[in-house]
């Protein structure tokens, strides 16, 4: 089976580079393992049914021996054997080595569980499912390096091959790397459907060792659903699931949805909250979302065929996606993803900023119709900035270096207010 080059993997050699270890986190079947074993020279895999328990007595009598092998040395799993971390940064500080350690896990682990946090000897990097231009389905024409290094480069008339059939296919199968493989459509659409059976039936409960009804777990997801890319409220939440879980409390919702977080299942956008406006206008909880678009399909039981008709839905759906590919392409910038809202409905479906300041406005419209409106919301929040400047001299806000909006359509363009409409057919790291 080819191995399609991830993103991760430029930033994972840079790391490697700079630090004795690092740490790759993000959710299960995502492509972790398979990434670091392409930079590893030896593997240690601490879930082997053949050898776990043997790995685990080892760590618990003299970890130091599991660490032993070709570097770097991929550990994957750690999690299994919590001691391994401690091994690591010791291991590190020893051998005064770059590039001694990968480690990958599916699971956050409690501060408790370790002694140190490894800072400056254990680097950490998140991994994310495939984006569209990982798994060949954007074609990569428009770079967001480049535009934000070029904000005025011609974008005109570049187009995305990507039909919104296609679109609404790639969102419901999501970016796992195994649904890549040569079968049939219905088969790739199973593999996100099984995710959501094994987070429920199995992992919510082994991620602490705490007992948790699978039940509630899948409500709790279905409810997110429900409210993908919304504002929506726990208490909102917990109305919805407590329709059919009568007696669920919020203290219980909220152990649920700390789990799914750590499963890297649940990843919420927060608020940006700039002095643009009063603290109590612009609203700062978080925007409901799922680490993949395909998530939602599978635990609220859509499909293709049915989002192809529901266009309003898909438009939530599409959202996620948009989210999850720019997670994905800002890695290397050091992007963070936020979103902004006021009562006076101005918005921005996410604010990018890169480590170094610079920062976009971004609206997620999946039709050719909506555009305008996107456009018309994001030059208003930049005006609005541009206001606040000339009014508070002393405290000056940073313009927004790109105004963008991510089309499910075909053509890229400029517009005549500096918008650039942007295809996420054509979009790339």
């Amino acid at each position: 089976m080819e191995y399609l080059k991830r993103i991760a993997d430029a930033e994972l050699e840079l790391r490697l580079e700079a630090f004795g270890a690092v740490q790759i986190k993000g959710p299960k079947w995502c492509g972790k393992t398979t990434t670091a074993e392409m930079h590893a020279k030896s593997v240690l895999k601490m879930q082997d049914p053949d050898s776990r328990d043997g790995y685990i007595a080892t760590a618990r009598t003299k970890p130091s021996l599991l660490l032993k092998g070709p570097t770097p040395r991929l550990i994957d799993e750690w999690q299994v054997a919590p001691v391994l971390w401690d091994a690591v940064r010791n291991a590190v500080d020893e051998r005064q080595m770059k590039g001694q350690f990968i480690l990958t896990g599916s699971t956050v682990i409690n501060n408790s569980e370790i002694m140190h946090t490894g800072t400056g000897r254990i680097s950490r990097m998140s991994m994310y499912p495939m984006s569209l231009y990982e798994s060949r389905e954007s074609n990569g024409t428009v770079s967001l390096r480049e535009l934000f290094d070029n904000p005025s480069a011609d974008i005109d008339g570049i187009a995305s091959g990507l039909s919104v059939e296609e679109l609404i296919f790639a969102a419901c199968r999501g970016g796992w790397p195994a649904s890549l493989h040569n079968m049939s459509d219905r088969a790739k659409l199973m593999i996100a459907k099984d995710y959501v059976d094994v987070i429920c039936d199995e992992d919510i409960s082994r991620v602490d060792n705490v007992r948790r009804n699978p039940v509630l777990a899948r409500l709790v997801m279905r409810s997110y659903a429900r409210n993908l890319c919304t504002l929506a409220k726990k208490t909102n939440i917990l109305k919805d699931v407590s329709v059919e879980m009568e007696g669920t409390s919020i203290k219980t919702l909220d152990d649920y949805i700390e789990a799914l977080e750590k499963l890297f299942v649940i990843e919420d956008i927060p608020a940006w909250n700039p002095a643009i406006r009063s603290a109590t206008v612009i609203r700062s909880g978080n925007k409901r979302c799922f680490i993949d678009p395909a998530i939602a399909v599978a635990v609220a039981g859509l499909s293709p065929e049915a989002l192809s008709v529901d266009l309003k839905t898909f438009g939530f759906i599409y959202e996620c996606l948009c989210m999850r590919d720019l997670k994905v392409y800002s890695q290397a910038l050091g992007g963070k993803l936020s979103y902004y809202h006021d009562r006076y409905d101005l918005e921005a479906d996410a604010v990018l900023h890169l480590q170094d300041g610079r920062y976009a406005l971004i609206e997620c419209k999946l039709g050719s119709r909506d555009i305008e409106a996107g456009a018309e919301h994001l030059v208003e929040l930049r005006d609005l900035i541009h206001a606040h400047n000339q009014k508070n001299g002393y405290a000056q806000l940073r313009l927004p270096d790109l105004l963008i909006v991510l089309t499910g359509g075909n053509m890229a363009y400029t517009r005549h207010d500096g918008v650039k409409v942007v295809p996420i057919g054509c979009l790339k790291d």
